[in-house]
């Protein structure tokens, strides 16, 4: 066998590193990942599910030293896996090829992969896998990047005061609040207690942070289904996952290059900033007293502490 025919029956990991340039890129593998899938352009192959194997090699534009073990600036995982899915449940499809070039557009949407491998088997077919390989490149202009993917659901924002926060019914309004279906990020106010002060702008605003993720903690401890999070990757995640998410500001504001300025102090401004990047359906605030100017587009509900929420409200 020919070292080209040899070179094109590897695995696509292998294949990756033999297109690799000079200097390679990194790459992330998601290898064997077997779904039950109808697929199939026979009719012996409509209503019925066959094993499908999908082995995929990504090549990004970042240096795994340049990530400094921050989880929003690699390319995970997830979105190979949720390419996949978002693949699959679009529509039956008839042909492997469609499939894979489906999946290939999805993870090169991510602004930091390069190229692709997408291998697509069929292992109930025979006594041999039957199958296809592409090998796609990133378009070379792509949008600017949101907080979250464009596909992504369109969350509830929900802001607690302190004193919202304390109620002692809270389990009960996070339950009123679920019913509505939709994924649900809560964000909080600062404690009632008098907060250091710095000679400078920038560092108060770290102190004025760390007092918002202070009271994120507190929520957490009132309710096991709040979960802490403060990466754009975390909050996706339990977006697509129907977890509660209790955002702590740090790590998106001061990474974010089109950000809130330094003079933005007031957490519900914050709290509203996070709302519009994830294209959130609506905001409801419990406790907020600050008169913020609301982003255009979002529709916001101010209730008291102890305020229950409006009947039928979107969800």
């Amino acid at each position: 066998m020919s070292d080209e025919i040899s070179e094109a029956f590897r695995h696509p990991s292998e294949r990756a590193k033999a297109l690799a340039g000079d200097p390679p890129r990194d790459r992330i593998a998601m290898t064997e990942h077997r779904r039950e899938v109808e697929i199939g352009a026979f009719q012996s192959e409509r209503g019925v599910t066959q094993t499908v194997q999908f082995d995929v090699v990504v090549e990004v534009e970042t240096r795994a030293e340049q990530a400094i073990d921050d989880v929003d600036r690699i390319l995970s995982y997830d979105t190979i896996v949720e390419a996949i899915d978002a693949s699959l449940a679009a529509e039956r499809v008839n042909l492997l090829e469609t499939l894979a070039a489906r999946i290939a557009d999805r993870i090169l949407t991510h602004p930091l992969a390069a190229r692709c491998i997408v291998r697509i088997g069929k292992l109930d077919r025979g006594p041999f896998v039957l199958g296809v390989e592409i090998i796609r490149n990133a378009p070379e202009s792509r949008g600017r990047v949101r907080l979250s993917p464009a596909d992504a659901p369109h969350p509830r924002v929900v802001y607690l005061s302190a004193e919202a926060i304390a109620r002692p019914d809270l389990p009960q309004l996070l339950d009123r609040l679920e019913e509505g279906g939709a994924p649900l990020i809560l964000c909080v106010g600062r404690p009632d207690l008098p907060a250091p002060q710095a000679a400078h702008a920038m560092p108060q605003r770290r102190i004025d942070l760390l007092a918002i993720e202070q009271l994120a903690w507190v929520l957490a401890a009132r309710d096991p289904r709040c979960v802490v999070v403060d990466s754009r990757t975390e909050l996706d995640w339990a977006m697509r996952h129907g977890q509660i998410s209790v955002w702590a500001p740090s790590k998106l504001v001061l990474d974010a290059h089109d950000g809130p300025g330094p003079a933005v102090r007031d957490p519900l401004a914050l709290a509203l900033w996070m709302a519009q990047g994830f294209e959130a359906q609506d905001v409801m605030t419990f406790g907020a007293t600050a008169d913020i100017a609301v982003p255009e587009g979002l529709r916001l509900t101010r209730l008291g502490p102890t305020d229950d929420p409006p009947a039928g409200s979107p969800g």
